[in-house]
């Protein structure tokens, strides 16, 4: 493939002007390609392929119009939409663009601090980049944008693209987003994507029209037919979509949602992580982080750094809520003991069967791996925003903030990577709620009734009507306010102050840290230990419960206390009590032994 063809799907710009389109279009016999008043006969090549030569500057608007469709469609690897999803793509040269931080080459994943951000719903891409100085200046170190792939209308979640190259015209241009990143470089942070490799949003694909080969009809997912991964065309699709938000933006990783939903993913996603690694120049530092919720561990052994850990989501926030509905019945019984499995060994569900998963197996021994394989999150776009009222944990505990606190210093001060959700930084008690904006009223009722026959016992308990996705007030109602109260001053001190402590005291050992031991104390009680890198034992006192806890034999003389989520616990510690909703973090030099009786 020659230079100008760097990618296999899409309209590239070369050197001399032309642009050389491309398509892959199996079922059917010809395609038209239409330049503005222009229409060209493609030349059909082998294997499903039609291309075209022509002569057009960046910004030429186009589209394809395979035989017996009846309509013209957008390129499914469009850079750029000239409206929405359903009207014309437009030719873009990416070289055209020019980085002010052009030495950039990333950083490592154990400096990561993640903070996940819906770029709608914080004034797109432009206003991303007005938050970033503030974002840094609290230790945030990584950007992980929410998908950004052309959906329809102007407000949805993301999870909907049906154009993956695309950056949605909602949020800004593929130049607002380049801006984005290299004001990020500037500053020292990394920016990620969230990526849907899984499937395509339910309205505006009009693959399966002209490529049904594109998709398997003999597997079904919960989004439709399965993806079908077996083919190379399938498979250079995504790879060549990975290695375009990569290179030409120069994101600086990627997460794949759902990949369990992925019929063919072991097979397909080391293929894959292969070839990026591969493809990417070596001096460029890059992550790739999977959403798998089969717990496939041995992915994180074969190219791909990370993976958000669902489990201890689950069972700390059993632990802080008192929830029990839903998954969360799979780690509410024996809580302190399922935390205690995954700060030790990341996992809880290595293999054991899962009450969530209708008693089946689910997972794989993932005692091996590094602290740094898993993203601790309190909160994401899924736990807060696929509940019926879109909580926050600010809110499900306004009663028990200092258990909320204790929590913070748990995730934020653990050896595991951490992921703040956008709000809660600043302890903000707005719903972020499921929001779309279809236009075909029919189908829009359809997700409205959908999203209310999921939330049904929701709904006859509580009384409460469940928002209706697509009603302008869901999305506003989920806009974050302004972070000028007391307490979202008292809030932000706090995880500023936890994030300098873990550059200090946690980051420069974290890439030999090992778990030494996990011991319970009590119900929500416990203390774990790691032996970093730096030749330091960090030990973490955690009391995630609403009673006093002894806690004789735990804390060493020679132990220096560098956090305590209340200021008098040290004290109580040392008398042997683990006061109720409390974090102590420390150091002690590893030659120091055991922790004396």
């Amino acid at each position: 493939m020659s230079k100008a063809r760097e990618y296999a799907h899409g309209a590239l710009c070369g050197a001399d002007g032309t642009v050389h389109f491309r398509l892959w279009a199996p079922g059917v016999e010809s395609v038209l390609l239409h330049l503005g008043d222009q229409a060209v006969a493609m030349s059909r090549l082998e294997d499903g392929w039609f291309e075209a030569h022509e002569i057009c500057p960046p910004g030429t608007t186009y589209c394809f119009e395979p035989a017996g469709l009846g309509r013209r469609v957008a390129d499914p690897a469009s850079r750029l939409q000239a409206v929405d999803v359903d009207g014309p793509s437009v030719v873009v040269d990416p070289g055209r663009w020019k980085w002010e931080h052009d030495d950039w080459q990333g950083r490592s994943w154990c400096d990561a601090v993640l903070y996940e951000a819906h770029p709608g719903l914080l004034g797109g891409f432009a206003g991303l980049r007005q938050r970033l100085p503030a974002l840094a200046e609290l230790g945030v170190t990584a950007l992980e944008l929410m998908p950004v792939a052309d959906f329809p209308g102007p407000r949805n979640w993301g999870y909907d693209g049906v154009l993956p190259y695309a950056p949605d015209r909602a949020y800004g241009t593929p130049e607002d987003l380049k801006e984005l990143i290299d004001a990020a470089h500037g500053l020292g942070m990394m920016v990620l994507l969230d990526v849907v490799y899984n499937h395509f949003g339910p309205v505006g694909n009009y693959l399966p029209a002209y490529a049904p080969q594109f998709f398997r009809n003999d597997v079904a997912t919960p989004w439709g037919a399965a993806i079908d991964f077996r083919r190379p065309e399938v498979r250079s699709f995504f790879t060549d979509n990975a290695l375009y938000w990569l290179k030409e933006f120069r994101f600086d990783g990627l997460r794949l949602d759902a990949v369990h939903a992925i019929v063919e993913k072991e097979d397909w996603l080391q293929e894959f992580a292969q070839q990026l690694r591969e493809r990417i120049p070596a001096e460029r530092v890059f992550h790739l982080v999977l959403e798998n919720d089969d717990n496939t561990a041995s992915l994180l052994r074969h190219g791909f750094d990370a993976q958000w850990n669902d489990d201890a989501h689950h069972v700390v926030h059993c632990l802080l809520t008192g929830e029990r509905h839903g998954y969360y019945c799979a780690y509410a019984q024996n809580a302190t003991e399922k935390l205690a499995r995954a700060l030790a060994q990341g996992f809880i569900y290595q293999g054991e069967a899962s009450p969530a998963h209708g008693g089946k197996p689910r997972g794989e021994p993932s005692y091996m791996l590094h602290p740094t394989a898993f993203v601790f999150f309190l909160q994401n776009h899924d736990q807060v925003g696929n509940r019926a009222q879109g909580e926050r944990l600010a809110s499900l505990c306004k009663d028990t903030p200092d258990a909320l606190c204790a929590a913070i210093a748990l995730q934020l001060l653990s050896p595991f990577i951490p992921l703040i959700f956008m709000g809660e930084e600043a302890g903000v008690q707005t719903p972020f709620l499921y929001f779309t904006s279809f236009e075909d009223p029919e189908f829009a009722a359809k997700v409205k009734e959908g999203r209310r026959a999921e939330f049904a016992d929701f709904h006859r308990e509580t009384g409460l009507e469940v928002p209706d996705p697509n009603a302008e007030e869901t999305w506003a109602r989920s806009l974050l306010p302004p972070y000028d109260s007391a307490s979202a001053a008292r809030w932000l001190a706090l995880y500023k102050e936890l994030l300098a402590l873990r550059r200090r005291h946690v980051v420069p050992g974290l890439r030999e840290a090992v778990c030494e031991s996990v011991d319970v104390l009590g119900e929500g009680c416990l203390v774990a230990r790691w032996e970093l890198g730096n030749g330091c034992r960090l030990s973490l006192y955690t009391n995630l419960s609403a009673e006093d806890r002894p806690a004789l034999a735990v804390f060493g003389a020679q132990e220096t206390v560098f956090h305590e989520s209340r200021k008098w616990i040290e004290e109580a510690l040392r008398d042997g009590v683990m006061p109720a909703w409390s974090t102590v973090a420390s150091l002690a030099p590893l030659d120091a032994g055991e922790a004396e009786p």
